[in-house]
């Protein structure tokens, strides 16, 4: 029916009816040119409109929404290097922040120290590729005394309690164990270092007891991983930990030291330091990620996709950092995997392990290395310079 035809003859039209509109000619929709074509082809005068609804999340790669997934797909996947050994005249030096700017990133990582501490963690990476937490490895007296004292921590748990408290998070006794290891520190670092590197202890117990959260945030996060990493790497430039030492200090120590932290988190309930949400990794730790993943570049049955296989966490996670990760992530988690975890829900879509290795490398220096919420609280000294 024609609008004309809705009004008798004579009749007021309604003040409310807007006046008719032609078109002379038919317009580009873009730049409003005339245009020899009509703006809406007849065939598909009858398309219904789009649905009225908003996806629950961004399709595709989940990387946290910034700049830095540009930043990771560029970035030169990080390459091993073997960690040159300190001789005498030793200059141990109690250690100290210095980054406070994008400025300072930058010079560390085109500093030695920079290039060689993530190099270490690569080698590291590279030591356990194709190899079960299980398997036998070269264990010496310096790995197993650190395995003991980590032990020692985690027993300490035990002895200390959470305390009752209405917050959910932050349990006030965790403060005491980090007293406890303040305390103690010297004296467990002093099981294992020979007698001629006895004052290496001034340099060390800092990037230690900053291993296992803050006491005054009741918080842990990738930073305190890193300085437990960067601990082990002053140990490597010491000559305690040598190259041999490295498929037993992810097996044994690593996995010992992730253990210790769970239980710290899920008992005093610590914080999350600094973490993405569902656009992290994980709320609390990241290269057990990296380990996890060289482990089975390369295994027969096993996929990336393996992790929505509940069997598989079941019987694997003991051997496995990626798989224990993974089976921790759906024990503390609730609800859909691909909404509390959607960036590991992509990352099961890779199509093998090695590349799920080399983009967690680049995206650990991208993502933790290069960011100066994290970065600011480094320790730098002799072993690890400030160039």
């Amino acid at each position: 029916m024609e609008p004309h035809d809705q009004h008798p003859q004579g009749s007021p039209k309604s003040p409310q009816s807007p006046p008719p509109t032609t078109i002379s000619s038919p317009t580009c929709l873009k730049c409003g040119a005339a245009t020899a074509f009509s703006a809406t082809p007849p065939e598909c005068s009858d398309i219904s409109p789009p649905p009225n609804y908003r996806p629950i999340r961004a399709p595709a790669i989940n990387l946290p929404p910034n700049h830095s997934q540009q930043a990771i797909i560029l970035a030169p996947v990080p390459q091993s290097q073997k960690v040159p050994v300190v001789s005498p005249p030793f200059q141990f030096q109690a250690p100290s922040k210095r980054i406070q700017s994008p400025d300072d990133i930058r010079r560390f990582h085109d500093s030695f120290s920079g290039k060689n501490f993530l190099g270490f963690v690569v080698a590291l990476s590279e030591s356990i590729r194709g190899r079960k937490i299980s398997d036998a490895c070269h264990q010496s007296p310096v790995t197993d005394s650190i395995v003991s004292i980590l032990q020692t921590l985690t027993q300490w748990i035990v002895e200390i309690p959470p305390a009752q408290q209405a917050s959910r998070y932050g349990n006030v006794s965790y403060r005491i164990w980090h007293d406890r290891l303040v305390e103690s520190s010297e004296s467990l670092m002093l099981r294992f270092v020979p007698d001629d590197l006895r004052s290496s202890t001034i340099e060390i117990v800092p990037y230690f007891t900053d291993s296992f959260g803050n006491s005054s945030r009741i918080d842990y996060g990738t930073g305190h991983e890193t300085n437990f990493a960067a601990w082990l790497y002053c140990l490597a430039r010491m000559g305690v930990i040598k190259e041999e030492d490295y498929p037993a200090v992810v097996s044994r120590i690593f996995v010992k030291y992730l253990e210790l932290m769970r239980k710290l988190q899920l008992v005093y309930c610590l914080e999350p330091a600094g973490s993405h949400g569902v656009w992290g990794l994980d709320d609390y730790c990241f290269l057990p990620f990296i380990f996890g993943s060289s482990q089975l570049i390369g295994h027969k049955y096993m996929k990336p996709k393996s992790i929505h296989n509940e069997d598989i966490l079941e019987n694997f996670s003991d051997e496995y950092l990626y798989l224990s990760c993974i089976a921790f992530v759906k024990k503390v988690k609730k609800g859909l995997f691909a909404e509390h975890s959607p960036l590991l829900d992509d990352i099961s879509g890779v199509p093998n392990w090695n590349k799920v290795n080399s983009g967690l490398l680049k995206m650990y220096k991208v993502e933790v290395l290069e960011k100066v919420p994290i970065m600011q609280h480094f320790l730098y000294g002799w072993l690890i310079k400030w160039e």
